[in-house]
């Protein structure tokens, strides 16, 4: 059915929920799945999963670059132990919404999986939320996962 699919983490509950949908379908259609996450500097401190920790405020751009490998490096682990053959990690700039479908674009994905909900909750209530953004701008299937 799918032959790319692009999975945007971010660490958060929401995220590792769509890696799992995303594992699942790339082992049903054995498609090759691009892991991709795009380091922000967030309006307060969070704890991410996969036993990161947290991110410091003042964290400079290379500590979020850093953090957000091990990010995807954790992702693509889990990936592969989901049964995900083919995995590759990228790590993109710029506005996660615009980013995410400009890779999307780039790498040919059938479908983008992600959560409905990220680490930036609070800016997704004022200026409207990633997931949102993207389902309106991509041009392939969106799937978006609670």
């Amino acid at each position: 059915m799918f032959h790319t699919i692009l999975v945007p983490v971010d660490g958060s509950e929401h995220s590792k929920k769509a890696l799992t949908v995303a594992c699942q379908l790339a082992r049903q259609s054995n498609a090759t799945l691009h892991i991709l996450h795009i380091p922000e500097e967030l309006a307060h401190e969070t704890t991410l999963v996969w036993g990161i920790g947290a991110i410091a405020l003042e964290a400079s751009r290379e500590d979020r670059e850093r953090t957000g490998r091990q990010i995807v490096d954790r992702a693509a682990e889990d990936a592969r132990q989901q049964g995900a053959t083919q995995v590759e990690t990228l790590i993109g700039q710029g506005d996660p919404a615009r980013t995410i479908v400009s890779e999307a674009r780039k790498s040919g994905a059938d479908a983008i999986v992600m959560g409905s909900r990220g680490l930036s909750d609070l800016k997704g209530l004022v200026v409207g939320s990633v997931s949102h953004k993207v389902s309106h701008a991509a041009t392939c299937t969106v799937i978006t996962v609670r």
